[in-house]
């Protein structure tokens, strides 16, 4: 299938993708974090490699994959390839990890043509399409022009205001042991803890066992149990990264005013001492 494709949710089976791989607007992203390039690994064809950790990372930040300036944003978008009319699939080794990161990313920079592709790589291999081998990308400069939303990103001085006036739902995506304190933070020197007001949803509560997302309905249920619609919402996590995997499964579950916490526990936990 060839043309152009708008993509109307933002989450595609494996399925969809094969049926419009050759789609002319069609760009896929491998957003795996810390991704070594090995032309003997095996990828999705055509995919690009979005580098979270370096090319889409503040990296003059303390603290990691901090969210990165607008010029930044389009200097690094545009060198992948990335046009104003680009239909953006993203996918990443783990299934559902960093890809909801990168799709984040591209809707606070103004792209909403973008979608993740569930389940990811692993759902790809096991569905049996085509692969290829890494390959250094080779393509045209893009002429993509990025929007910053204000909105979509909290920082630290919002986060200090949300939890003491408790504007917001806090939700923490970390793991019940983190988030209760029952078992250590993985960063090494990162104290135990959770920020004051904040609630628990574990990010891994989204996905089923074979690594997708649960069904919309099943999405919804769990969202309700902490949230409603009308909430102003945050996601926090461990560093900004599985807090989107929130913001995904919120989003097809119908919550519209949300953000993400950048820093996320590791700011917190190291400014906010207890």
């Amino acid at each position: 299938m060839s043309s152009y494709v708008n993509l109307k949710t933002p989450i595609v089976s494996a399925e969809w993708l094969y049926d419009h791989l050759n789609a002319e607007n069609l760009v896929v992203l491998d957003g795996t974090i810390n991704k070594v390039f090995d032309g003997t690994q095996k990828q999705i064809p055509k995919a690009r490699y979005f580098d979270i950790k370096n090319k889409f990372s503040d990296v003059s930040n303390p603290f990691p994959s901090a969210f990165p300036s607008e010029a930044q944003f389009q200097k690094e978008a545009r060198a992948l390839g990335i046009n104003n009319q680009s239909a953006i699939v993203i996918t990443d080794d783990k299934g559902i990890y960093s890809s909801a990161r990168v799709w984040w990313l591209f809707k606070a920079f103004g792209h909403a043509n973008v979608a993740v592709l569930n389940g990811g790589t692993p759902a790809w291999l096991k569905a049996g399409y085509p692969i290829e081998t890494m390959e250094n990308d080779t393509h045209d400069t893009g002429d993509f022009v990025a929007k910053l939303q204000p909105k979509s990103m909290q920082f630290f001085e919002d986060m200090l205001k949300a939890s003491k006036e408790k504007s917001h739902k806090i939700i923490d995506a970390r793991s019940a042991g983190r988030f209760n304190s029952t078992e250590p933070e993985p960063r090494a020197g990162l104290r135990m803890g959770t920020i004051p007001n904040s609630k628990n949803i574990p990010f891994k509560n989204l996905l089923n066992t074979d690594g997708l997302l649960k069904p919309k309905e099943e999405l919804q249920d769990i969202f309700s149990e902490v949230i409603h619609k009308e909430d102003k919402v945050i996601f926090s996590c461990g560093s900004g990264i599985t807090a989107c995997v929130l913001a995904l499964g919120a989003e097809i579950s119908g919550y519209k005013n949300m953000s993400v916490y950048d820093g996320s526990w590791t700011e917190w936990g190291t400014l906010v001492k207890e």
